[in-house]
């Protein structure tokens, strides 16, 4: 007992296997079964971590919107400030015209900043039919799939590992990496707050894009 007390609070992450060779190593030769009693008594079992597996999700084609607020796209990005912190980026974008409707940036953006963000975009226009996400921690959160159910909302979760059933959002960050996050050095989150609702402006006015006939994601009428 004293010599497994000794050594579980020096190596708390170590299981009785490795505790039996330790006392082994350390001279002891009491066998395993003795070990193993003694352990189980002082009730040091580590309990292993279950891996979460996903629910099986539907293979589907990409749903092409007919107007707006019918499917918004929700995906995060990551990135580094010039003294090496890193921050996420929060997109959400209607399918129909590209249109930004939100970035959120922060050093953590759990899912219940999530939630906040959608949120705040009700505020000022009707929520969608389905809102299309990947398998990240916050987009399977309980609290968003509640938060949805609240609002008549299908949250529809892409396949693992098919990022082209998420393709809108997908496009429009690699634009937003190449003409924002890459062509710029950031100092602070702020900075990056800053530049980002400047390109979100710039995005939704001005900018043409290729897949709405050169057109700027408010030139699109339903």
């Amino acid at each position: 007992i004293e010599h497994l007390g000794q050594l579980t609070e020096k190596h708390p992450a170590i299981g009785v296997w490795q505790c039996h060779y330790r006392l082994r190593i350390m001279g002891h030769g009491w066998n395993f079964k003795r070990v193993y009693r003694v352990y189980t008594g002082m009730r040091l079992n580590i309990r292993r971590r279950a891996r979460k597996r996903l629910p099986a999700r539907v293979k589907q084609a990409l749903l092409r919107p007919q107007g707006p607020h019918q499917v918004w796209s929700i995906d995060f990005m990551h990135d580094t400030l010039w003294d090496g912190r890193t921050y996420r980026l929060l997109n959400v974008i209607d399918d129909y015209n590209r249109q930004l409707l939100a970035v959120e940036v922060d050093s953590s953006l759990p899912a219940l900043r999530v939630i906040r963000v959608l949120e705040a975009i009700k505020e000022v226009r009707p929520l969608p039919q389905m809102i299309r996400v990947d398998n990240g921690p916050e987009f399977i959160s309980h609290k968003l799939d509640a938060w949805c159910r609240q609002h008549n909302i299908t949250l529809h979760h892409i396949q693992p590992g098919k990022p082209t059933q998420n393709a809108y959002v997908e496009r429009f960050n690699g634009s937003m990496r190449r003409e924002l996050l890459d062509a710029n050095v950031f100092i602070t989150l702020d900075d990056v707050r800053e530049r980002a609702a400047e390109w979100m402006h710039d995005n939704n006015h001005y900018r043409p894009h290729k897949a709405l006939g050169y057109r700027s994601p408010m030139q699109i009428q339903p």
